[in-house]
C-alpha cells in the first residue's frame, strides 16, 4: 500500500497542466503548455532535470504553480537558480516527484507516506475531502501525461 501511495504522490508532483481526453505529451511539455508553471520549468532546466522528466517514467509529480513559488520568501527562487545552488535545487525538485503513476483515486480516504525520488517521504492525507501533500493542497489532480501524472499543488514543499 505504501509503495502504491508513493506512486500516486510522484504523479502529483509531476506538474499538473491542462487535462485532455488523451495524453499527448510528457510531463515537461504538458507543464510548459499549461502556462502556470513557468517558474517550475525554469527550475527544472537549471537543475538539469528536464531530460529525466521527459524520460519514460512513469512519474507522479506534485507541481507547484507560479503562485506557489511566489509564497516563498523574497529572493529564494532567484538564489536557488544560481549554479552554485544546483544540488539544493535538485533536492527540492526531486522531493516533488514520486516514482510510478499514482492517481488520486488510489489515495481517497487514506493517509499515508510516499517515498520521493529525493529520498525523504511526503505525507499524503486524502481523508478531508481533498488531498494534502505535506502542507500543500492539491488544487488539480490526475493530469495524465505520456510518462506519468501531474497533481498541481498550491505550495512548494520542502524536504527537512
Amino acid at each position: 500500500m505504501i509503495h502504491r501511495a508513493s506512486r500516486v504522490i510522484a504523479v502529483c508532483a509531476a506538474l499538473t497542466f491542462g487535462a485532455g481526453a488523451a495524453s499527448a505529451a510528457d510531463i515537461v511539455d504538458t507543464a510548459v503548455k499549461a502556462g502556470q508553471f513557468n517558474t517550475l520549468a525554469a527550475a527544472l532546466k537549471a537543475a538539469g532535470l528536464v531530460d529525466t522528466l521527459k524520460g519514460p517514467g512513469p512519474f507522479t509529480v506534485f507541481a507547484p504553480t507560479d503562485e506557489a513559488f511566489k509564497k516563498l520568501p523574497a529572493g529564494t527562487v532567484e538564489n536557488l537558480l544560481k549554479p552554485e545552488n544546483k544540488a539544493q535545487l535538485v533536492g527540492i525538485l526531486t522531493y516533488h516527484v514520486v516514482p510510478g503513476k499514482v492517481m488520486s483515486s488510489a489515495l481517497a480516504g487514506k493517509t499515508t507516506e510516499a517515498k520521493t525520488v529525493q529520498g525523504q517521504p511526503v505525507k499524503v492525507d486524502a481523508t478531508q475531502g481533498g488531498v494534502m501533500v505535506n502542507n500543500a493542497k492539491v488544487v488539480k489532480a490526475d493530469i495524465a501525461t505520456d510518462n506519468g501524472v501531474i497533481h498541481v499543488i498550491d505550495t512548494v514543499i520542502l524536504p527537512k
